[in-house]
């Protein structure tokens, strides 16, 4: 079982999400590329554009839209 899901938006966009279910971020394919953009939220719920726990890891270059490729990329086993 891998630590993160992918969930298509479109064609071009997958949300990212811990396994408490969790918005973490979102796969974008740009251009010929698939990039992890990290997405946090404050308390109020406002979104916080390269924020949250993998705040670190984002802009990473991932080779499909994957969930085991995608983990790989991030060094994601497990979160929380």
């Amino acid at each position: 079982m891998t630590a993160l899901t992918l969930t298509p938006v479109n064609p071009d966009v997958y949300s990212v999400h811990g396994p408490d279910g969790l918005h973490v971020g979102n796969l974008k394919r740009i251009g010929a590329a698939w990039k992890f953009k990290a997405i946090g939220y404050d308390a109020a719920g406002h979104v916080i554009p390269g924020g949250g726990p993998l705040t670190d890891k984002h802009n990473t270059a991932c080779t499909a839209p994957d969930a085991l490729a995608v983990n790989t990329a991030l060094g994601v086993t497990r979160m929380g």
